[in-house]
């Protein structure tokens, strides 16, 4: 068993740390509460975007653009939004092997990632990173969007890419977040029955307002989605910390008990020592 100065060091070790992971939980429900305030105003601006191109595609004309050009897949992209930063317990772990279970799924494939953990990761393996954006996911703007957007969009007009699939931490709850991958170019919206008016007219033109469109919500899905992953990191985060700071005042407990053990032991022995000389000298 250690001695009383090993014990009093680890408990005063332990209770540094446990100062540190208490400052990150007490940070983390404050960014969560913005973080969940972000994701609620985002969806109102999200199906604004989604229902305008809805209401071309239900107009009935003929139309091409290229973000909504199907063709043989050969290529496939991968946008991953990750982390910048650890100490989110599972959070990235659980991102990376749905990543990975994609790509072993894909014949050839390439990545468009965002945070530097993902980045990383794949990078030690060698995989095919075409686009890394870093520093910019736990506090994502919409200029970011607007900047993936453009370069995921070129690499599939191009035809570097056949198809994108967008893959992220979907914000579910303070408690529930999943992984979520979804199609992200050729554009696919699935339009529910909208009410329209008999007669529309689209300045300057359908084929431009289409195009316009289409671009806003390219941007907004990737906005979207990089918002519910840093809200999604910031709740990981938060559980994790405060998983963190419980455990160490467990450990300390049971420090505490050995330190007393020990203490009490020395004592004992002390007097042991003490009764022992007294009768000696008898």
């Amino acid at each position: 068993m250690p001695n009383a100065l090993d014990l009093r060091r680890r408990i005063k070790g332990v209770r540094n740390i446990q100062k540190i992971t208490r400052a990150m939980k007490m940070v983390a429900a404050v960014r969560l509460r913005k973080a969940q305030e972000r994701v609620k105003d985002n969806q109102l601006y999200f199906q604004g975007v989604k229902r305008v191109i809805e209401a071309v595609l239900k107009s009935g004309d003929e139309f091409q653009h290229p973000l909504f050009t199907e063709r043989e897949i050969v290529r496939t992209g991968y946008l991953v939004i990750g982390a910048d930063k650890g100490l989110a317990g599972s959070y990235g772990s659980n991102l990376v092997k749905a990543v990975q279970r994609q790509l072993n799924q894909a014949g050839q494939a390439g990545l468009v990632v965002v945070g530097r953990k993902v980045r990383d990761y794949f990078e030690r393996r060698k995989a095919v990173i075409d686009k890394a954006y870093i520093g910019i996911s736990e506090k994502p703007e919409y200029r970011y969007a607007a900047e993936i957007g453009a370069a995921v969009s070129e690499l599939y007009t191009s035809g570097r890419y056949d198809k994108v699939d967008l893959i992220y931490t979907e914000f579910c709850s303070s408690s529930v977040q999943k992984i979520t991958v979804e199609q992200l170019l050729p554009l696919v919206c699935e339009a529910a029955p909208i009410l329209l008016p008999a007669q529309q007219i689209y300045e300057p033109s359908m084929t431009e307002v289409l195009a316009e469109a289409a671009v806003k919500y390219l941007e907004a899905a990737v906005y979207r989605a990089l918002i519910h992953a840093a809200a999604s990191e910031v709740a990981s985060r938060l559980q994790a910390m405060s998983l963190a700071t419980d455990n160490a005042q467990d450990l300390i407990s049971q420090l505490e008990l050995d330190y007393n053990k020990v203490r009490q032991a020395n004592i004992t022995r002390e007097i042991s020592e003490i009764v022992g000389g007294a009768e000696a000298l008898r």
